[in-house]
């Protein structure tokens, strides 16, 4: 990696209000889907869109033109105008954040860059930031595009790349800012164990949440809400012999049952990774944020099996999410205190 520049605070705590923000769409997305929202908005106006109907006669388009398609004909036939506007909002802020943080990336990144503060390994960073924030924006269009089908289902594999690219943003961003306010000069790890072992929790915590996606898209935690056995039994034995590599996730009972034990494998590595930082020679800061990650984890395991045992309620399903974004950030944080810190007590 490149030498990074000066500590900038102007573009810390730019880099850190983007994050913020994105962590507010996360917020707003799990909103909308839980909601039911995500497909009352059916054109991606990016221009014109950004106001709502602002008349009884606007409204009253947006609903005709929402009427054409399968969702209100298969699910929502017979709503009012007044159920609309409540699903509406939702999508609606949604989409409007996403614009205001598109403008709230590129309007700062134009000035930092006519003001030459930006360094050549900082402008590949940002620029690659930008094009994730894009890549972002259209696969969320392209998620809602599924739903405008003859089955008013937005895809899970849509969903589950689209929030995933929003925490790859996430993570990128906090690498950047550790890199410009980091002020110990890259190095190796303490030992290579040490690195694999952060980047091993880091790689299983995105894991997590890619299959968390899929149970969103598949709308498998209001199914089995049992715990640790599903209505019984460890894996449903109805689909023994029924299940493929290529049908396997399509099924939300077995994506359910990965999520499920996955969070177990990730708990345990937070442990085992906690258990390390006391065994090598790290500073108290690395230690604290493996305690902290441990922590977290706890708090998210309990939030799932709850949020699982109350069929889904939206309040806990979207603090669920939250947390998760919350531990990948710690995930990113300690694999880059070991990737590229010198541990000098």
């Amino acid at each position: 990696m490149a030498q990074k520049t000066n500590y900038n605070k102007a573009l810390v705590l730019w880099l850190l209000s983007g994050a913020f923000l994105i962590l507010a769409m996360v917020v707003i997305g799990g909103i909308t889907r839980l909601t039911g929202s995500g497909l009352s908005i059916v054109e991606w106006n990016v221009i014109s869109g950004t106001l709502p109907p602002l008349t009884d006669a606007a409204w009253a388009a947006a609903f005709e033109k929402y009427k054409q398609f399968p969702e209100y004909q298969k699910l929502n036939t017979g709503m009012s105008l007044h159920g609309f506007k409540q699903i509406f909002w939702w999508e609606y802020l949604h989409r409007l954040l996403g614009r205001v943080i598109g403008l709230v990336f590129i309007l700062p990144f134009l000035y930092f860059l006519v003001k030459k503060q930006l360094s050549a390994w900082l402008f590949g960073r940002l620029l690659l930031i930008l094009l994730l924030g894009a890549a972002q924006g259209v696969m969320g269009w392209l998620m809602v595009k599924s739903g405008l089908v003859d089955n008013p289902h937005v895809s899970h594999f849509r969903l589950a790349v689209h929030l995933t690219l929003a925490i790859i943003l996430i993570g990128v961003i906090l690498w950047t800012v550790a890199d410009l306010v980091s002020a110990r000069k890259i190095q190796k790890p303490v030992t290579p164990a040490s690195g694999r072992l952060a980047w091993t929790v880091l790689i299983l915590v995105l894991l997590q949440i890619e299959l968390g996606a899929f149970v969103a898209g598949l709308k498998a935690g209001f199914s089995y809400n049992t715990y640790p056995l599903m209505e019984g039994e460890f894996f449903p034995s109805h689909l023994a012999g029924y299940l493929s590599w290529s049908t396997i996730w399509e099924n939300g009972a077995a994506v359910q049952f990965m999520h499920r034990w996955v969070a177990v494998l990730v708990l345990g590595m937070l442990f085992y990774f906690w258990q390390q930082s006391r065994r090598i020679t790290m500073p108290a800061a690395t230690r604290n944020l493996a305690g902290l990650m441990l922590l977290t984890g706890l708090l998210q395991t309990v939030l799932g099996i709850t949020t699982l045992l109350l069929a889904v309620p939206v309040a806990l399903g979207v603090l669920h999410q939250v947390v998760a974004v919350l531990l990948f950030g710690l995930a990113v944080l300690a694999a880059h205190r070991v990737s590229v810190s010198n541990y000098r007590s």
